[in-house]
Formats: C-alpha cells, sequence, structure tokens
C-alpha cells in the first residue's frame, strides 16, 4: 500500500513496477475521472502515424492556416463571454 508523503509523492511497490515495466524517469500522466486516479505511462513513439492520414493542402501557407485558427479562436472566446 502506498502513503502519499507531505510532499504529495508517491512510491509504487517494486512488485507492479517490474509488472507494468515501470522505470525511474519514466514519463507518467495522471488523470482523475470520478474520484479515480488512472497513472499512464507515455511510451516515446506510441503515438507515431497517428494523424497519417490527414493530408496538408497546398492552396493555404502556414501562415495563413495560423491567422485562420487564431481568428476562430479569437470568435469562440468572444462568443462565450457573450453567453456568460
Amino acid at each position: 500500500m502506498s502513503i502519499l508523503s507531505q510532499k504529495r509523492q508517491i512510491t509504487l511497490p517494486k512488485e507492479l513496477c517490474d509488472r507494468l515495466f515501470v522505470q525511474p524517469g519514466d514519463d507518467l500522466t495522471f488523470l482523475e475521472h470520478q474520484g479515480r486516479i488512472t497513472i499512464i505511462k507515455k511510451i516515446k513513439g506510441s503515438s507515431d502515424g497517428a494523424l497519417r492520414h490527414l493530408k496538408g493542402s497546398a492552396k493555404y501557407s502556414d501562415r495563413e492556416s495560423l491567422h485562420d485558427t487564431l481568428a476562430k479562436k479569437h470568435e469562440s472566446s468572444n462568443v462565450k463571454k457573450q453567453a456568460a
């Protein structure tokens, strides 16, 4: 059983780390949902190719895409402010 320290740190049992191949220095993500905590080990390269099916359009420059995205974000925040 792990106990939360005063510095909000926990120690994972060695047996659990061995089973899950968790090593010191591994990148872990903590998710909370409905009062439960899930710990996910990030694995380098696990999402490689996840967006491979998306293709950029040559008719839009990076600059145009950036400005369009920022404009949409700005419009969205204005709508939220007006609704509040």
